[in-house]
């Protein structure tokens, strides 16, 4: 259920909410209220609202109830599916991870199924991510240690795009960043990289591999360094702080061979042979709060803008009020004064009346 209401108008309960600003976005389950801190746009709020609406772990029974699940599941989540697996396994995930991934046990499924899902023994946890058109399969062991760790991994794509919502799911995830930084990421040469990039990820999965274009997001790019003079795609090491590494010998990659490249440069780092530089900008989180504190930054100048504005006229009305209060006086003392001047002349004119009668008297 959506509803809106004029916070403006019903201050009492916006106060009730502890409503500052607007738009505020409150999810209430079971009439107690959360913050809300998803998506806005439609095309991303309505799959994200479905999602923390749906049950933790949602049993499918056959395999048609398989299919539906996958396609209401949409795109904008990795959808996790136990065969075979029991439920009480994956429920605490379910819980956990709510707020980021579709999770669910299949307690009937045909050979057919598996041929189709690319898995050929059971149990196993298929991890899909519609948004890549990838998945990962997981046959255990399934304790906690080891699911978790598969789980946390296969919540993002192999390689990783930078983006700010991108950014905000890898904050979690404490692997060692692998990036890349290309021109523009739409380029044939980029888009092959990349494709190399995810083979590298597949056998190296203690490292998160992205990449962000120049072109997509210079200001991030700008945080290490890059330059117009700047020779890309450029290959760094970055744990988020506000330190980064470069290895030794392969600063860029050579587009050319770019598998043997890859591979080299985390052999390099592997074995130490980097070289550490400082980010020009914030660390991590700190980007992250600095992006969301532009919108507030924007927001305060506007009101600064309006204060000083409303300032000026109204010392501009305050000054004009006094010249007026000022001009009004002056034209009062000058009346004041012609009216004593006026009054002395008639006494002066009562005196030489009454004294030119004296005088004829």
């Amino acid at each position: 259920m959506l509803a809106k209401i004029d916070a403006d108008k019903f201050t009492s309960l916006a106060s009730k909410y502890d409503v500052s600003g607007y738009p505020t976005l409150k999810f209430f389950i079971n009439g107690f209220p959360t913050d809300y801190s998803g998506p806005r746009k439609a095309d991303s709020l309505v799959p994200y609202l479905k999602k923390l609406a749906g049950p933790d772990v949602v049993v499918l029974k056959s395999n048609s109830e398989v299919h539906e699940f996958i396609k209401a599941s949409g795109k904008k989540f990795p959808i996790f599916i136990g065969f075979g697996v029991e439920e009480s396994l994956v429920v605490d995930f379910g819980k956990q991870y709510k707020k980021r991934a579709w999770f669910s046990v299949a307690k009937e499924i045909s050979d057919e199924a598996m041929v189709e899902y690319d898995f050929d023994k059971k149990p196993a946890l298929l991890a899909i991510r519609p948004e890549y058109n990838e998945q990962d399969i997981f046959y255990g062991p399934f304790e906690g240690e080891f699911l978790q760790e598969f789980i946390q991994q296969s919540l993002l794509p192999s390689c990783v795009p930078i983006r700010y919502e991108t950014l905000k799911l890898l904050k979690d995830d404490q692997r060692p960043m692998v990036l890349t930084i290309v021109k523009d990421e739409m380029e044939d040469k980029s888009l092959q990289l990349i494709k190399t990039l995810k083979a590298a990820a597949s056998g190296n999965r203690d490292l998160v591999f992205a990449y962000v274009g120049s072109k997509q997001w210079e200001e991030f790019v700008d945080t290490f360094n890059v330059g117009r003079k700047t020779k890309l795609p450029m290959i760094i090491v970055w744990n988020g702080d506000l330190e980064y590494y470069s290895v030794s010998g392969l600063e860029t990659l050579n587009e050319e061979n770019l598998e043997s490249e890859i591979t080299r440069f985390v052999e390099g780092y592997r074995q130490g042979r980097t070289i550490k530089q400082s980010v020009k900008g914030p660390s991590f989180l700190d980007f992250l709060y600095s992006l969301i504190s532009i919108k507030t930054v924007y927001t305060i100048v506007v009101v600064v803008a309006v204060l000083i504005l409303a300032l000026n006229m109204s010392s501009s009305e305050s000054e004009g009020r006094q010249k007026s209060i000022k001009s009004r006086e002056a034209r009062l003392a000058g009346q004041r004064q012609f009216d004593d001047a006026s009054e002395v002349g008639t006494d002066n004119t009562e005196s030489r009346e009454f004294g030119t009668g004296k005088k004829e008297d």
